[in-house]
């Protein structure tokens, strides 16, 4: 893929009239006129502190060499004009992210590398002769001489300009490296000239955040080229943003890669993803801070007012979308998604950046939820939550409405989705509930069991869950098979006239998101891509739903045993048509009789071969994840989206939406023992202490068996352990009994044990027994 002629932007990124050679002494004393950078304090940045006199501080230093630079190119003769756009108005940006409202997502990376436009020749490069080696040795000689001259000429020139970046970083300065595999820059210069800058002399340092401003100040004529986005690659590794003294050019350097045209981008996102996992982790904790003293400046002196810098935020959150990109693109990633998370975001506004983006979506008024990679989980919660809790209260509301519009007396019931279920006849009378209220599933849920006193405060929701759940899944029940070799369930393929009990299981899934209960679901991954696959439920009714892309990967995570002998299939170095004898059908067992399936128009005549054994792989694949299951998945999908019909969950990844559902599988018991309650202990109470020690001390495995056995699953809620509101009782009875438990209550009924030998041999016991044991 070459350069694409670059869009104008109402908002071009500065821009300064290219000096001639007669002018650039008359420019010299201009650059003189920035504050040098007073000595910082030892420290992992090394710092460009704030002085009281001669630094970098804040965008008023900057600007104001930008309005000197103006004046100056208006008082000459020069045809050309320094354009510097207004930056009061956030709407000078373009959109910057692609719309993640859509009903089918896309990416950025999505830009075929087959563009084919007329490549720019780039420009003749300055000889730069000096080696890594050669700057190594010039900085150790530095450093034992107290001479930096050398050191300080070499940074000097390779930060006047990008040619001269170019010259300093790429492996042959003859090749245009034209490709999206390799930049063309020696990464290990790269690495070693900014390592050693945070432990150079006060002088070497400004002399290369002046070089960065000059270069950013340049006039752009045309689209970039290569060797632009090179610089920008180069620059943006800089360690000297990590300090807040010199954000206004972090600033601008954030704009002007954000403005790139898409084409840009896509070389810039496949550079990004061959960094390593170091650099790459610094470059996104480094926008993260960015983001994070603008929205809460420790020092608000520090900056310029916020409405000359509404930009600065958009442009780092699209930079961050790189990113992100490229993280996603490499297998593994390079960083967990998580270490995308912002939780700063925690603490603003999160329903007013939801309304914002659900009234304007992706137009020009920014809104944090247009890259939903940076809001954290928890936030995330929040927002789904509230926007339910809203559509409870206008479906509730429109409900009272309408009894007393018909004159009719208010009922609090009507308020609720009321469940009346018979315990012997729970599936049936739970699918017969929910299909006559189906107007009411976005209403807060009550269960009630018929024939047995007592209100629903929360314990019979939750046991309604456990016990419907644990029927459903049953393999004697038929609706999904148990994978032991993956600890997973999936869909029955076995072809049945209703659909409707899968329809349950989705709306189910719905409620407990709805309801903020936690589900002991063993789901694969690739289920809750299928979940969001769309994120919308589209108008068109005959439009399919629950149909994603799928690979081997995901086929492992169900049945591992059958993807490793189709990856065997695949690298296999013999005669496959000769030796597999297979052709394009799939058998399958179906009650006893063995049917078969082609995978393509006239599969069974069609032999798999070396040259067609990746089509075979990838239609066996998907014949098992989505075709044979359709009706059944999509029957699931849509008693979901019944209850979640929300744009909050275009702001789910597939793993964020598993976590909602069944919990976090990371375990703090530290967090839990803070959060627990007592009732007939005190937590410095002996059997107490006792407890506390051995669980602590439990091996993961015991910890999760614990946790199931109180609480009926082994997983965390997204707000952590203080979330499951746990709670150890006192049980005065024997203490030859074993423990009890409510999972209703999550609560834990423990016997005043009188060694903490004994505590832990009956607890084991316990917890380790506990299949159909101590549900109350």
């Amino acid at each position: 893929m070459s350069e694409v002629d670059r869009v104008p932007s109402p908002a071009a990124p500065p821009a300064v009239a290219a000096t001639a050679p007669e002018e650039k002494k008359g420019k010299e004393p201009e650059r003189e006129k920035l504050p040098p950078i007073v000595s910082a304090g030892a420290g992992a940045t090394a710092g460009l502190d704030r002085g009281s006199k001669g630094q970098i501080s804040t965008s008023s230093s900057f600007i104001s060499t930008v309005n000197q630079k103006k004046e100056a190119a208006e008082n000459r003769s020069s045809p050309t004009h320094l354009v510097f756009p207004n930056i009061k108005n956030v709407r000078d940006l373009p959109p910057i992210c692609l719309d993640v409202r859509q009903k089918q997502r896309t990416s950025i990376d999505a830009l075929s590398s087959e563009m084919k436009t007329p490549v720019l020749p780039e420009p003749v490069l300055p000889v730069q002769p000096k080696t890594m080696k050669d700057f190594l040795e010039d900085v150790e000689k530095a450093k034992s001489s107290g001479d930096w001259k050398t050191v300080h000429d070499f940074y000097l020139t390779m930060f006047d300009s990008f040619p001269e970046l170019n010259a300093a970083f790429k492996k042959d300065a003859s090749a245009s490296f034209n490709t999206i595999e390799d930049s063309g820059i020696n990464a290990k210069f790269v690495n070693a000239v900014y390592d050693a800058l945070l432990n150079t002399p006060q002088d070497i340092q400004k002399t290369v955040l002046k070089g960065i401003i000059n270069s950013l100040l340049r006039e752009w004529k045309g689209p970039r080229t290569k060797d632009d986005l090179r610089a920008y690659f180069i620059l943006l590794q800089n360690p000297q943003f990590n300090n807040t003294s010199t954000y206004v050019i972090y600033a601008h350097l954030l704009r002007q890669i954000a403005t790139l045209v898409e084409a840009d981008h896509h070389f810039l996102v496949h550079w990004f993803k061959k960094l390593s996992q170091k650099r790459f982790k610094q470059l996104v904790e480094r926008l993260l801070q960015f983001i994070s003293l603008r929205l809460f400046p420790a020092k608000p002196e520090e900056f310029p007012p916020i409405s000359k810098c509404s930009w600065w935020i958009p442009s780092a959150s699209k930079v961050l979308a790189l990113l992100n990109t490229a993280n996603n693109l490499v297998h593994p990633p390079l960083i967990p998604y998580t270490d995308f998370y912002n939780s700063t975001l925690d603490h603003i506004d999160l329903m007013e950046e939801y309304h914002t983006w659900q009234s304007f979506g992706n137009s020009h008024r920014f809104s944090f939820c247009q890259y939903p990679f940076v809001i954290s989980i928890a936030a995330k919660k929040i927002i789904i939550q509230r926007d339910s809790e809203q559509q409870m209260i206008s479906i509730a509301r429109q409900s009272l409405v309408d009894k007393v519009s018909r004159r009719q007396r208010p009922d609090m019931n009507m308020l609720f989705l009321n469940m009346k279920v018979r315990r012997t006849h729970l599936v049936s009378d739970s699918l017969d509930e929910l299909t006559r209220k189906r107007a009411d599933l976005k209403k807060k849920l009550k269960v009630t069991f018929v024939g047995e006193a007592g209100l629903d405060m929360g314990g019979l929701t939750k046991e309604w869950f456990l016990l419907l759940i644990r029927q459903i899944f049953h393999p004697d029940y038929g609706m999904f098979t148990y994978h032991k070799d993956s600890y997973c369930h999936w869909f029955s393929s076995f072809k049945c006239d209703n659909y409707s009990e899968f329809r349950l299981v989705g709306i189910l899934m719905g409620l407990a998101v709805y309801n903020s209960i936690t589900l002991d679901i063993r789901f694969p991954p690739c289920c809750y891509k299928k979940l969001l696959s769309p994120p919308i439920v589209p108008n068109d009714q005959s439009m399919p739903v629950g149909i994603c892309s799928v690979t081997t990967d995901d086929l492992c995570q169900i049945m591992p045993e059958l993807a490793h002998g189709l990856s065997e299939l695949l690298s296999y170095e013999g005669n496959v048509e000769e030796d597999f004898y297979s052709t394009f059908q799939v058998f399958q067992e179906e009650f006893g009789i063995i049917k078969s399936y082609n995978l393509k128009p006239g599969g069974d005549k069609i032999a798999v071969t070396n040259q067609n054994r990746k089509e075979y792989v990838q239609l066996y694949i998907d014949f098992l994840l989505n075709k044979s299951i359709y009706k059944q998945f999509a029957a699931f999908y849509y008693g979901f989206h019944s209850v979640c019909a929300s744009n909050a969950l275009m702001l789910l990844r597939p793993e964020e939406v598993e976590i909602l559902v069944c919990g976090s599988p990371e375990l703090d018991m530290h967090a839990l023992q803070r959060s627990t309650q007592y009732d007939g202990y005190a937590k410095t109470d002996l059997t107490i202490r006792y407890f506390w020690d051995v669980v602590l001390g439990f091996p993961l495995d015991l910890q999760k068996k614990l946790l199931h056995f109180t609480t009926g699953s082994d997983r965390v809620p997204v707000g952590g352990m203080a979330d499951l509101n746990f709670k150890i009782s006192k049980n005065e009875t024997s203490t030859n009994w074993l423990p009890v438990a409510h999972t209703c209550f999550n609560q834990l009924c423990l016997p005043p044990y009188k060694s903490k030998k004994d505590l832990k041999q009956k607890l084991i016991i316990g917890i380790s027994n506990s299949e159909g044991f101590g549900l109350e």
